[in-house]
């Protein structure tokens, strides 16, 4: 098995990402200017030689807002190969349910294997300051020691959905590096947080022992999408009421319409511990088995086809909008009726006709 390249995945010097000075000394990306196309290519290469230095500096560029960065991202991602596929799981969980303790423990589970995993790991980001604490890998610290595994914590900054924004690219890059699998941890769990099934293969959902209370605070569209609800923290005294909760999400599962993209038995709850590191060879197994069956059936296929189609269309309007808030004049006249909208004097629909109107 080919092992990965470059430093650790834990090395600070690669957080710094896309103005960082690269192998060689060359800077691959300035303040100022950006880099060159032949540096784009030289990045596309580390990243494709599986260089987790390199692929940290692609998923800073591709991160960056600036408007030559986002040229330059897209010359990057153009000149990705498209013959590399890694299993995509999101994964999702109420606060406080284990998500990084399963994902540590799963992933050294797959590493054991000799399956390359990256984890792109979104950290809810301020309202206020817009900071986030991207503390992941603190609470992974042996699976970022791992020379088969990469962990990347992102800020979920604007956007909606359990993702960043530019998670898609990430997940393109990491399995251009070669991982074999991606795992796309969420901010938490709620209606918003099903944006990660548009970007993933697999949804598993992770929850605690709990309750009835439990199951009813999980809101019905998670349900509908999950996979895999795998039930964390069933060991010690805990474990009896793991089953329990186990045996109740079973139960919700069997009352839903059956999809047309699960073979027989699916989706299912399954119990797990991170902490005693019982239920992963099971949990893999079950992952394995819908992911084939999906391929044998078409569904992958088609699936990362209606996923691009969306990423495409998700661009597009972000592009609109990004033009229209570039001309001074309509962002001058967008602010004012957003104004009036906030006073009452105008209403919400009549004002976003007229932007449109003038911006069109």
């Amino acid at each position: 098995m080919r092992r990965l390249s470059g430093i650790g995945a834990g090395d600070a010097r690669a957080a710094r990402g896309w103005t960082s000075t690269g192998p060689g000394g060359h800077n691959p990306g300035t303040a100022t200017g950006g880099p060159t196309l032949t540096k784009i290519k030289d990045l596309a290469a580390q990243v494709i030689a599986g260089d987790r230095r390199g692929l940290a500096r692609a998923i800073t560029l591709v991160e960056s807002a600036r408007a030559d960065h986002r040229a330059e991202a897209a010359r990057l991602m153009a000149a990705l190969p498209r013959d590399r596929q890694a299993l995509r799981i999101g994964l999702s969980g109420t606060p406080g349910v284990g998500k990084s303790s399963f994902i540590e423990a799963f992933g050294c589970s797959l590493t054991a294997q000799g399956l390359r995993v990256a984890v792109l790991a979104v950290d809810p980001s301020s309202a206020r300051s817009g900071g986030s604490i991207l503390g992941d890998k603190t609470r992974m610290e042996r699976l970022s020691r791992d020379p088969l595994a990469f962990i990347r914590p992102s800020p979920s900054q604007t956007a909606l959905g359990g993702v960043a924004r530019r998670t898609r690219e990430a997940v393109r890059l990491c399995e251009a590096a070669g991982f074999d699998v991606v795992l796309i941890e969420t901010v938490g769990v709620g209606q918003s947080e099903t944006m990660v099934a548009g970007m993933a293969d697999l949804f598993v959902l992770l929850m605690a022992p709990g309750g009835g209370d439990e199951l009813q605070g999980v809101k019905r569209g998670i349900m509908e999408i999950a996979d895999l609800i795998l039930v964390n923290k069933a060991d010690g005294d805990l474990l009896p009421a793991a089953r329990r909760t186990r045996a109740d999400y079973a139960g919700a599962l069997r009352l839903l319409r059956r999809r047309p993209q699960d073979p027989e038995g699916f989706p299912k709850a399954l119990l797990v511990s991170a902490l005693e590191e019982q239920g992963l060879d099971r949990a893999w197994a079950e992952m394995q088995a819908l992911a084939e069956w999906r391929k044998a059936e078409g569904w992958w296929d088609r699936n990362r086809a209606t996923q691009a189609r969306a990423a495409f269309e998700a661009e597009v309007r972000d592009g609109l909008l990004s033009r229209l808030l570039a001309d001074p004049a309509l962002a001058g006249r967008i602010e004012s009726l957003g104004q009036a909208v906030a006073e009452g004097r105008a209403d919400a629909s009549a004002a976003a006709a007229e932007v449109l109107q003038n911006g069109g």
